[in-house]
């Protein structure tokens, strides 16, 4: 992906440099990747990372300790800012042709080690995340060593992916998906609650194809090969592939984001068409 020397987005709220302070905030849900990582983190260190999934721990995560801050981090976060930046060209005019109303970025948090959130403590541990009380986006930048080392997604289109997928789920946020998959959630069992969440994320990575096809039409930036780091991290981060991965059970009914070949899928549709309305998840039973 051609992004050096390219325009950077002002919705950037940078954290790394202040300490982490405890939260107990509550309201909201991770979204996107971040679950998935907790999840790894549970299967291979044996943690107990309910607090997590539910929203925060109720005490929340705290930190005085000052952080580095790398060179290979401050590239990243100058990756991330031009990533956010075509996200918002991106979805400012797919909202004005497809949708016929203005679209309303995100902001993007980034931080190092430990912050807080509406949506509870976060760290390295939750990875990247959406939470919808805010309307921001949290990605901890150490988080794309974690993808290429521990996950085998490497790529600079891999990590374009992630960021495309959270702003996905603001997207979701703006048309007014996301709260109302949300509410039917609170009074679902947990079957039905998995299978709403694994709706909600396909269509994030089919919003994420829409991106990725619209970044290649409107700025010609995407290089060989970027398309395929992107599917491959859509593979990596299926259910299916972390429950192996992890030495467990591939148990479909637990799913919350989808097997490898759906995401994958789901993403090349968006991809292939840029039409948000074969994006719908919702109405269709074969996924």
């Amino acid at each position: 992906m051609k992004w050096r020397g390219r325009r950077g987005s002002t919705n950037i709220e940078d954290r790394r440099r202040r300490p982490g302070r405890s939260s107990s905030a509550r309201g909201g849900q991770i979204g996107g990747l971040g679950l998935i990582i907790v999840l790894v983190l549970g299967y291979f260190l044996g943690i107990d990372v309910t607090p997590l999934l539910n929203g925060g721990a109720t005490g929340g995560i705290s930190s005085t300790q000052s952080v580095e801050i790398t060179e290979a981090d401050e590239r990243m976060a100058e990756f991330v800012s031009v990533t956010l930046a075509d996200t918002e060209d991106v979805w400012t005019d797919i909202f004005a042709r497809q949708v016929g109303e203005p679209y309303d970025a995100p902001t993007l948090v980034l931080f190092k080690g430990t912050t807080q959130s509406a949506c509870g403590g976060a760290s390295a541990a939750t990875g990247p995340f959406y939470c919808p009380p805010e309307e921001k986006a949290f990605l901890d930048t150490s988080f794309f060593v974690t993808m290429e080392r521990q996950l085998g997604a490497g790529g600079d289109f891999a990590a374009a992916y992630v960021v495309a997928h959270e702003v996905a789920h603001h997207v979701q946020n703006e048309l007014g998906i996301l709260p109302q998959v949300n509410q039917m959630r609170r009074t679902a069992d947990q079957a039905t609650s998995n299978a709403l969440s694994v709706r909600v994320e396909l269509q994030a990575d089919c919003f994420s194809g829409i991106w990725a096809r619209q970044v290649q039409e409107r700025f010609g930036t995407l290089e060989r090969g970027d398309i395929q780091e992107a599917m491959n991290a859509a593979r990596q981060i299926g259910d299916d592939t972390l429950a192996r991965n992890a030495g467990r059970a591939v148990q479909p009914h637990t799913f919350t984001h989808g097997s490898s070949e759906q995401r994958q899928r789901w993403f090349l549709r968006g991809y292939e068409s840029g039409d948000l309305t074969v994006c719908d998840t919702f109405s269709t039973e074969q996924l």
